[in-house]
């Protein structure tokens, strides 16, 4: 696994085996991120990434300059993990050992951007719980955006506030926005 971009681009992060996650590949991480960058400046963002695994995502945008992240994961080892790289590469992220769902049930911070990357396996109810707290909480900032990765057999474009999707192997971006109202 490798930084793709920023002040750290190139320098390689090497997660224990052990973990229970799936990073995001790297050809997926850069279609991602350029996506964002025509949308947002990284150094003005609040990001709170969910089911932060190996903290890949976290550390893309920390890469970027991103001021405020925070990462929330239930497994003691990525917590662990994530904490130790980002203090080896000086990253701020805030790191939270928590159930995904009850974080989002307890939150009460904004995020102009929120990235979930949850086990594949989830089912279409757990899948759909994601952008319901999200929204139902309020936790995006105005123009702000939510997105899912989920393999390619999961569709969510039926959700409320669905967006867009992209599709990248066996990997899918699935975007919400706050729909306006007419």
């Amino acid at each position: 696994m490798r930084i793709i971009s920023g002040l750290h681009k190139g320098r390689k992060i090497e997660p224990p085996r052990n973990l229970p996650v799936r990073p995001t590949t790297d050809m997926a991480k850069e279609a991602l991120f350029n996506i964002l960058n025509h949308q947002f400046y990284f150094d003005e963002l609040s990001v709170l990434d969910l089911f932060s695994g190996t903290g890949s995502i976290s550390f893309e945008f920390a890469s970027r300059s991103t001021p405020q992240i925070t990462s929330v994961d239930a497994d003691y080892n990525c917590i662990k993990f994530i904490s130790k790289t980002a203090e080896e590469f000086d990253f701020e992220i805030q790191v939270i050992k928590s159930d995904v769902f009850k974080y989002l049930n307890t939150c009460s911070q904004k995020f102009n951007v929120i990235f979930a990357d949850p086990p594949y396996a989830l089912t279409l109810e757990e899948f759909s719980k994601i952008p319901e707290l999200v929204f139902q909480q309020e936790l995006l900032e105005e123009n702000g955006l939510l997105i899912i990765e989920h393999a390619k057999q999961t569709n969510l474009s039926h959700l409320p506030n669905y967006s867009s999707c992209r599709n990248y192997g066996g990997c899918v971006f699935s975007f919400f926005r706050e729909q306006s109202s007419p």
